[in-house]
């Protein structure tokens, strides 16, 4: 009980810790200033379009969140799929190699401070940082909808919207755990940005390869079954599960995220709004699936800083 009491003690003042110098840290005001502008660009831009080419809509609010303007390529979604990473991997690719380099982390361990404590605390910190920013940003988005629109959303609207937030974060937290763990095996700040920025390029372009991965690993020639494993492939990669996720939670039409099968579709009316319910339970693996790997990639870490030698 002495060492939960003081384990959850270390944990309570890294965190606050943590959290004071990303606060005032001009890394995390210089990100948080490009996540706001691009992001408000991005729905701007949405809110032309919805006001153009949208009558009545039961979902218009959550078109802010996946429409483009003509000509445009990106939406709001498509832009936090590529900034989330960047923003949490510039956050945590020092976290620990950091105390390495400036000599803090002997001194810090030299104090009743456990080294779960130490990278719970920094973990903590940087997802909650991350919270407060991404939760501004969603508070920014319905209030220029309400703005500009002259609508409020509807109640399962405002529902899907904050499980499209709390998706949001997990996503930052698998970013975050990765980040974290390149900083715990590598002394050197720069090769661990470059480590995780290159990663985070290759699952970017991950579901490219993986149709001819399966192919080639694959011995059945049957279309369907080939179909199935690329597909698990590509959700090898975190921003496949996030987009999937955001598909089926923001838009209320979605009734698979793979193959629909002629079962599926009977009695079925075409391009009926799916219950949230159900759009839940399709989108549900997905979910755990980013939570599962931010758990992973976290006690990964954790596992190999148990092991490491700190030197003063």
């Amino acid at each position: 009980m002495q060492r939960e009491g003081s384990a959850l003690h270390g944990v309570g003042v890294v965190f606050l810790k943590e959290l004071s110098d990303h606060f005032i840290s001009i890394r995390m005001r210089v990100l948080e200033w490009i996540v706001v502008l691009v992001g408000v660009l991005a729905v701007f831009n949405a809110i032309q379009q919805v006001k153009e080419t949208t009558a009545e809509d039961p979902f218009l609010f959550l078109k802010l969140f996946t429409t483009a303007r003509e000509g445009l390529p990106f939406t709001f979604v498509s832009f936090l799929s590529i900034l989330v990473p960047l923003i949490a991997i510039g956050m945590s690719f020092d976290s620990i190699n950091g105390e390495h380099n400036r000599r803090t982390l002997s001194r810090i361990l030299a104090q009743p401070i456990y080294r779960d404590a130490l990278l719970f605390g920094k973990f903590l910190a940087g997802l909650f940082t991350l919270s407060v920013c991404f939760v501004a940003l969603w508070l920014l988005v319905i209030g220029l909808g309400l703005y500009v629109l002259g609508l409020p959303p509807s109640s399962e609207e405002l529902v899907r919207a904050l499980i499209f937030l709390f998706v949001t974060i997990a996503y930052a937290g698998v970013w975050l755990a990765l980040g974290m763990l390149f900083s715990i095996v590598f002394r050197s700040a720069a090769t661990a940005v470059l480590v995780s920025l290159g990663l985070w390029l290759f699952l970017l372009i991950w579901p490219t390869f993986a149709p001819y991965l399966a192919i080639a690993a694959s011995p059945s020639s049957d279309e369907e079954t080939l179909i199935l494993a690329a597909q698990y492939l590509q959700r090898l990669s975190p921003n496949i599960l996030y987009g999937e996720t955001v598909v089926a939670i923001l838009n209320p039409t979605t009734r698979s995220l793979g193959p629909i099968y002629l079962s599926q579709l009977q009695g079925a009316v075409l391009g009926a709004p799916m219950p949230l319910g159900e759009s839940m339970m399709i989108a549900w693996p997905q979910i755990v699936g980013l939570v599962a790997g931010t758990i992973l990639l976290f006690v990964l870490g954790y596992v190999i800083f148990q092991r490491q030698e700190v030197r003063a």
